[in-house]
């Protein structure tokens, strides 16, 4: 199960870079500058679209690290264009793909802290299913309504992708 989800993270971000590709090929057709769609936000208290992306990233793999007792790579966050954060999505699917479903063995029980939490913690069920899910998946789905508030033609099959539908 566990090993499916980040499966399924994976997947999101292989979507997830497929509507950056529509963005890019967007702001090209209006001659947008390259930065603009990166500062791009739902509304003016929310992070722009660069930091959605970075946070997606960072939920998906600090938590098959925390999970696994693995060391995360470090990213900059100096990400500004589209071919840029498309990069920070590959480095983050290529370290998701690395891990065996061995790997996330014991994660149920395993204590996850960090540093912003002074002190507290939970279990990696707890981790998993109350910070890693709805972390990844807000940050994607945010992204997704920035592009698509601001002009993108994108749409639910494009967050979705593809169906592993049978005949």
């Amino acid at each position: 199960m566990m090993y499916e989800q980040f499966t399924q993270f994976t997947k999101m971000f292989h979507n997830l870079s497929l509507i950056l590709d529509k963005a890019q090929k967007y702001a090209d057709a209006k001659k947008i500058e390259p930065e603009t769609l990166g500062t791009l936000r739902l509304t003016a208290d929310m992070l722009p679209l660069v930091k959605q992306v970075q946070i997606a990233c960072d939920a998906a793999k600090l938590g098959a690290a925390r999970l696994t007792g693995k060391d995360a790579p470090v990213n900059d966050d100096k990400e500004k264009t589209i071919p840029e954060l498309k990069a920070r999505l590959e480095t983050t699917m290529g370290f998701l793909s690395s891990f065996k479903e061995a790997d996330f063995n014991g994660w149920e029980e395993r204590k996850i802290t960090q540093p912003r939490w002074e002190g507290k913690w939970m279990t990696g069920k707890e981790y998993f299913h109350q910070h890693v899910v709805p972390n990844v998946y807000f940050h994607v789905t945010t992204t997704y309504a920035i592009l698509r508030q601001n002009g993108v033609e994108i749409g639910k099959k494009d967050y979705l992708g593809d169906m592993p539908f049978k005949h």
